[in-house]
Protein backbone atom coordinates (compact mmCIF):
# COMPACT_ATOMS: atom_id res chain seq x y z
CA UNK A 1 0.00 0.00 0.00
CA UNK A 2 1.93 3.19 -0.77
CA UNK A 3 2.12 6.20 1.78
CA UNK A 4 -0.01 8.93 -0.74
CA UNK A 5 -3.07 9.54 -0.79
CA UNK A 6 -5.64 10.76 -3.39
CA UNK A 7 -8.42 12.36 -2.08
CA UNK A 8 -11.27 14.97 -3.45
CA UNK A 9 -11.42 18.55 -2.04
CA UNK A 10 -15.54 18.98 -2.20
CA UNK A 11 -16.98 22.46 -2.23
CA UNK A 12 -20.62 22.27 -2.16
CA UNK A 13 -21.00 25.88 -2.35
CA UNK A 14 -19.80 25.87 -5.78
CA UNK A 15 -21.83 22.15 -7.08
CA UNK A 16 -18.73 20.49 -7.77
CA UNK A 17 -15.83 18.66 -7.37
CA UNK A 18 -12.40 19.73 -7.14
CA UNK A 19 -9.86 16.88 -7.67
CA UNK A 20 -6.36 17.16 -5.89
CA UNK A 21 -3.53 14.85 -6.01
CA UNK A 22 -1.54 15.10 -2.60
CA UNK A 23 1.63 14.04 -3.09
CA UNK A 24 2.71 14.21 0.43
CA UNK A 25 2.80 11.53 3.17
CA UNK A 26 -0.44 10.60 5.38
CA UNK A 27 -0.53 13.69 8.40
CA UNK A 28 -2.94 14.44 10.43
CA UNK A 29 -3.63 17.61 7.88
CA UNK A 30 -4.64 14.61 4.92
CA UNK A 31 -6.58 12.42 7.15
CA UNK A 32 -9.09 15.85 8.31
CA UNK A 33 -9.34 16.60 4.82
CA UNK A 34 -10.38 13.40 3.92
CA UNK A 35 -12.61 12.89 7.20
CA UNK A 36 -14.64 16.56 6.02
CA UNK A 37 -15.21 14.89 2.42
CA UNK A 38 -16.69 12.17 3.84
CA UNK A 39 -18.93 14.18 5.90
CA UNK A 40 -19.78 16.16 2.70
CA UNK A 41 -20.85 13.07 0.65
CA UNK A 42 -22.63 11.82 3.70
CA UNK A 43 -24.55 14.70 4.25
CA UNK A 44 -25.19 15.32 0.42
CA UNK A 45 -27.10 11.65 0.81
CA UNK A 46 -28.66 12.55 3.65
CA UNK A 47 -30.41 15.41 1.51
CA UNK A 48 -31.40 13.55 -1.03
CA UNK A 49 -32.83 11.21 1.04
CA UNK A 50 -34.61 13.47 2.91
CA UNK A 51 -36.00 15.00 0.12
CA UNK A 52 -36.65 11.76 -1.77
CA UNK A 53 -38.60 11.29 1.37
CA UNK A 54 -40.66 15.03 1.77
CA UNK A 55 -41.81 13.69 -2.06
CA UNK A 56 -42.86 10.70 -1.40
CA UNK A 57 -45.16 11.53 2.04
CA UNK A 58 -46.62 14.67 0.00
CA UNK A 59 -47.53 12.39 -2.60
CA UNK A 60 -49.12 9.68 -0.28
CA UNK A 61 -50.94 12.22 2.18
CA UNK A 62 -51.94 14.25 -1.03
CA UNK A 63 -54.37 10.94 -2.17
CA UNK A 64 -56.05 11.55 1.55
CA UNK A 65 -59.25 13.57 1.55
CA UNK A 66 -60.16 15.27 4.46
CA UNK A 67 -63.85 14.51 5.67
CA UNK A 68 -64.67 18.00 5.66
CA UNK A 69 -63.96 18.35 2.08
CA UNK A 70 -61.52 22.00 2.91
CA UNK A 71 -59.34 22.90 0.41
CA UNK A 72 -55.68 24.15 1.42
CA UNK A 73 -57.10 27.76 0.22
CA UNK A 74 -60.28 27.55 2.57
CA UNK A 75 -57.88 25.85 5.21
CA UNK A 76 -55.27 28.89 5.61
CA UNK A 77 -58.45 31.50 5.49
CA UNK A 78 -60.34 29.78 8.11
CA UNK A 79 -56.71 29.44 10.04
CA UNK A 80 -56.24 33.29 10.07
CA UNK A 81 -59.75 33.93 10.65
CA UNK A 82 -59.65 31.94 13.99
CA UNK A 83 -56.59 34.11 14.99
CA UNK A 84 -57.91 36.92 14.36
CA UNK A 85 -55.43 37.73 11.26
CA UNK A 86 -57.91 40.03 8.37
CA UNK A 87 -54.73 41.72 6.60
CA UNK A 88 -53.18 38.78 5.42
CA UNK A 89 -53.99 37.27 1.71
CA UNK A 90 -54.06 33.89 0.73
CA UNK A 91 -53.19 33.49 -2.78
CA UNK A 92 -51.79 30.72 -5.50
CA UNK A 93 -47.93 30.23 -6.30
CA UNK A 94 -46.60 27.90 -9.59
CA UNK A 95 -44.97 24.95 -8.54
CA UNK A 96 -44.94 21.87 -6.45
CA UNK A 97 -43.82 22.69 -2.74
CA UNK A 98 -43.29 26.21 -3.29
CA UNK A 99 -45.49 26.71 -0.17
CA UNK A 100 -44.37 30.13 1.37
CA UNK A 101 -45.13 33.18 4.08
CA UNK A 102 -44.08 36.49 2.64
CA UNK A 103 -44.03 38.70 5.78
CA UNK A 104 -43.06 42.03 3.46
CA UNK A 105 -46.80 42.35 1.74
CA UNK A 106 -48.06 39.48 4.07
CA UNK A 107 -49.20 37.23 1.58
CA UNK A 108 -49.83 33.20 2.60
CA UNK A 109 -48.61 31.78 -0.94
CA UNK A 110 -50.16 28.36 -1.36
CA UNK A 111 -48.55 26.21 -4.48
CA UNK A 112 -51.07 24.74 -6.84
CA UNK A 113 -50.96 21.24 -5.51
CA UNK A 114 -52.03 22.70 -1.94
CA UNK A 115 -54.36 25.84 -2.82
CA UNK A 116 -57.02 24.38 -4.58
CA UNK A 117 -56.69 20.37 -2.96
CA UNK A 118 -58.69 18.51 -0.28
CA UNK A 119 -56.04 16.36 1.52
CA UNK A 120 -54.38 16.19 4.88
CA UNK A 121 -51.44 17.17 3.02
CA UNK A 122 -52.82 20.05 1.44
CA UNK A 123 -53.95 21.01 5.11
CA UNK A 124 -50.75 20.36 6.94
CA UNK A 125 -48.82 22.61 4.59
CA UNK A 126 -51.31 25.51 4.45
CA UNK A 127 -52.01 25.46 8.25
CA UNK A 128 -48.17 25.87 8.72
CA UNK A 129 -47.52 27.96 6.41
CA UNK A 130 -50.59 30.37 8.67
CA UNK A 131 -48.57 29.65 11.43
CA UNK A 132 -45.83 32.14 9.96
CA UNK A 133 -48.74 34.54 9.56
CA UNK A 134 -49.57 33.73 13.23
CA UNK A 135 -45.69 34.54 14.22
CA UNK A 136 -45.35 37.71 12.44
CA UNK A 137 -48.66 38.95 13.70
CA UNK A 138 -47.67 37.76 17.58
CA UNK A 139 -44.42 39.56 17.11
CA UNK A 140 -42.51 35.70 17.79
CA UNK A 141 -38.94 36.84 17.96
CA UNK A 142 -36.63 33.91 15.90
CA UNK A 143 -39.33 34.93 13.08
CA UNK A 144 -38.31 39.01 13.71
CA UNK A 145 -34.67 37.93 13.81
CA UNK A 146 -34.87 35.99 10.66
CA UNK A 147 -36.76 38.56 8.78
CA UNK A 148 -33.91 41.42 9.99
CA UNK A 149 -31.04 38.83 8.57
CA UNK A 150 -33.08 38.49 5.05
CA UNK A 151 -31.19 41.97 3.29
CA UNK A 152 -27.94 40.70 4.49
CA UNK A 153 -28.13 36.83 3.63
CA UNK A 154 -29.11 37.77 0.16
CA UNK A 155 -26.28 40.13 -0.25
CA UNK A 156 -23.64 37.75 1.40
CA UNK A 157 -25.40 34.84 -1.02
CA UNK A 158 -25.08 36.82 -4.15
CA UNK A 159 -21.20 37.50 -3.81
CA UNK A 160 -19.72 34.95 -0.79
CA UNK A 161 -19.00 32.25 -4.07
CA UNK A 162 -16.73 34.92 -5.43
CA UNK A 163 -15.40 35.76 -2.28
CA UNK A 164 -14.25 32.56 -0.92
CA UNK A 165 -12.99 31.04 -4.42
CA UNK A 166 -10.88 34.52 -5.06
CA UNK A 167 -9.76 34.13 -1.30
CA UNK A 168 -8.60 30.13 -1.70
CA UNK A 169 -6.51 31.42 -4.57
CA UNK A 170 -4.73 34.37 -2.64
CA UNK A 171 -4.84 32.78 -0.04
CA UNK A 172 -1.16 32.83 1.03
CA UNK A 173 -0.61 36.58 -0.25
CA UNK A 174 -3.83 37.93 0.78
CA UNK A 175 -5.53 35.64 3.47
CA UNK A 176 -8.05 38.71 4.83
CA UNK A 177 -9.93 38.15 1.89
CA UNK A 178 -10.61 34.36 2.58
CA UNK A 179 -11.84 35.72 5.91
CA UNK A 180 -14.16 37.67 4.84
CA UNK A 181 -15.99 35.04 2.65
CA UNK A 182 -15.92 33.10 5.74
CA UNK A 183 -17.57 35.68 7.55
CA UNK A 184 -19.84 36.16 4.62
CA UNK A 185 -20.70 32.34 4.95
CA UNK A 186 -21.17 32.74 8.44
CA UNK A 187 -24.01 34.86 7.84
CA UNK A 188 -26.22 32.31 5.57
CA UNK A 189 -25.05 29.19 8.70
CA UNK A 190 -26.51 31.48 11.09
CA UNK A 191 -29.62 32.17 9.01
CA UNK A 192 -30.11 28.36 8.71
CA UNK A 193 -30.17 27.80 12.28
CA UNK A 194 -32.36 30.60 13.22
CA UNK A 195 -35.25 28.78 10.42
CA UNK A 196 -34.85 25.81 12.65
CA UNK A 197 -37.12 27.02 15.75
CA UNK A 198 -38.96 29.33 13.64
CA UNK A 199 -40.20 26.14 11.21
CA UNK A 200 -40.75 23.80 14.10
CA UNK A 201 -43.09 26.63 16.00
CA UNK A 202 -44.73 26.96 13.04
CA UNK A 203 -45.51 23.04 12.14
CA UNK A 204 -46.49 22.58 16.09
CA UNK A 205 -49.25 25.88 15.49
CA UNK A 206 -50.23 24.17 12.86
CA UNK A 207 -51.41 20.68 14.30
CA UNK A 208 -52.63 22.44 17.52
CA UNK A 209 -55.26 24.53 15.57
CA UNK A 210 -55.52 21.32 13.13
CA UNK A 211 -56.72 18.95 16.00
CA UNK A 212 -58.60 22.16 17.83
CA UNK A 213 -60.74 23.16 14.92
CA UNK A 214 -61.88 19.93 14.20
CA UNK A 215 -60.14 20.20 10.88
CA UNK A 216 -58.57 16.83 11.76
CA UNK A 217 -59.71 13.91 13.41
CA UNK A 218 -57.43 11.19 14.97
CA UNK A 219 -56.39 9.42 12.32
CA UNK A 220 -55.13 11.94 9.90
CA UNK A 221 -53.71 14.08 12.76
CA UNK A 222 -50.84 11.28 12.92
CA UNK A 223 -50.69 12.02 8.93
CA UNK A 224 -50.23 15.94 9.34
CA UNK A 225 -47.55 15.48 11.92
CA UNK A 226 -46.00 13.07 9.70
CA UNK A 227 -45.88 15.22 6.68
CA UNK A 228 -44.97 18.46 8.76
CA UNK A 229 -41.75 16.07 10.49
CA UNK A 230 -40.49 15.21 7.15
CA UNK A 231 -40.40 18.88 6.10
CA UNK A 232 -38.67 19.54 9.27
CA UNK A 233 -36.06 17.12 8.52
CA UNK A 234 -34.81 19.33 5.20
CA UNK A 235 -34.53 22.49 7.53
CA UNK A 236 -32.05 20.56 9.89
CA UNK A 237 -29.92 18.59 7.23
CA UNK A 238 -29.46 22.07 5.51
CA UNK A 239 -28.30 23.47 8.85
CA UNK A 240 -25.90 20.88 9.51
CA UNK A 241 -24.60 20.98 5.94
CA UNK A 242 -23.84 24.52 5.68
CA UNK A 243 -22.29 23.96 9.35
CA UNK A 244 -20.21 21.59 7.84
CA UNK A 245 -19.29 23.57 4.68
CA UNK A 246 -18.46 26.86 7.07
CA UNK A 247 -16.23 24.50 9.40
CA UNK A 248 -13.83 23.38 5.96
CA UNK A 249 -13.53 26.49 4.99
CA UNK A 250 -12.23 27.64 8.46
CA UNK A 251 -10.12 24.74 8.26
CA UNK A 252 -8.69 25.79 5.24
CA UNK A 253 -7.68 29.93 6.65
CA UNK A 254 -6.48 27.96 9.54
CA UNK A 255 -4.13 25.18 7.41
CA UNK A 256 -3.08 27.36 5.36
CA UNK A 257 0.71 26.97 6.05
Amino acid sequence: MPDRLISFRFFPTFGKIFVTFLTKPYDLKNITLMMYWILFIAIALISYWVQANLKRKFDKYSHIALTNGMTGKEVAEKMLRDNGIYDVRVTSTPGMLTDHYNPANKTVNLSEGVYNTCSVAAAAVAAHECGHAVQHARAYAPLQMRSALVPVVQFSSSIVQWVLLAGMFLINTFPQLMLIGICLFAMTTLFSFITLPVEIDASRRALVWLKGAGITNAYNQTQAFDALKSAAYTYVVAALGSLATLIYYVSIFTNRR
